[in-house]
């Protein structure tokens, strides 16, 4: 494959990149594997990445053409998303004092929830124009070069997010009180929200 796809190797470094750096999708997975547990953030990582390889599939197909020739949409899709992160950080910025266990039976983000906030992340489907632009070949085999492209993102992207699961599960050791947990669930409210909007401010 790497003898046909000159640029496997460059864009398995992209996508280890785009993955690994922090974002929305990390915040989310960091505070829901800190407040539930590894198991738990395990459906929230799985729905993350096999959207955004399902968005790389999809553009790469010609799905994200409309999105470059309707700006309007590309708006719209940003304030849906803005406005969803802003409420689960919400949601998370108003959890109380409470013990671990307590927390751990609230209600999560879930796989569907992860999934569905890609897809309507409108800098989900810029990287993917940008992945499908730059990285695959343009000739006969370009389907191929796509879905391979698809498959080598959600392969990576699984364990970068993985990292950031391990770093909340591995900071329980840390919020043994309930009041240490909740200034912990604050600062990724916080996080999650700046995370969010500067994708409108920028």
């Amino acid at each position: 494959m790497l003898s046909s796809f000159p640029t496997f190797l460059p864009f398995i470094l992209f996508a280890f990149v785009a993955s690994i750096t922090p974002g929305p999708t990390n915040i989310l997975v960091l505070s829901n594997s800190a407040r539930y547990g590894l198991a738990a953030a395990m459906p929230i990582i799985f729905g993350a990445c096999a959207s955004a390889a399902l968005i790389v599939l999809l553009v790469g197909t010609g799905a994200g053409a409309s999105l470059v020739a309707l700006p309007a949409l590309q708006t719209v899709m940003r304030w849906i998303g803005v406005m969803w992160l802003s409420y689960l950080a919400w949601q998370i910025f108003r959890v109380p004092a409470q013990p671990l266990s307590a927390q751990r039976a609230d209600r999560r983000l879930g796989m569907v929830g992860a999934a569905s906030l890609q897809l309507i992340n409108p800098k989900t489907w810029m990287m993917a124009l940008a992945v499908v632009s730059v990285f695959a070949d343009g000739g006969e085999q370009r389907l191929l070069h796509v879905a391979g492209l698809s498959l080598t993102f959600f392969l990576i992207s699984l364990p970068c997010l993985g990292v950031w699961a391990l770093l909340g599960a591995g900071s329980t050791r840390w919020l043994r009180t309930p009041r240490s947990f909740q200034r912990f669930n604050r600062c990724m409210a916080v996080l999650l929200l700046i995370s969010a909007w500067l994708s409108v401010l920028a």
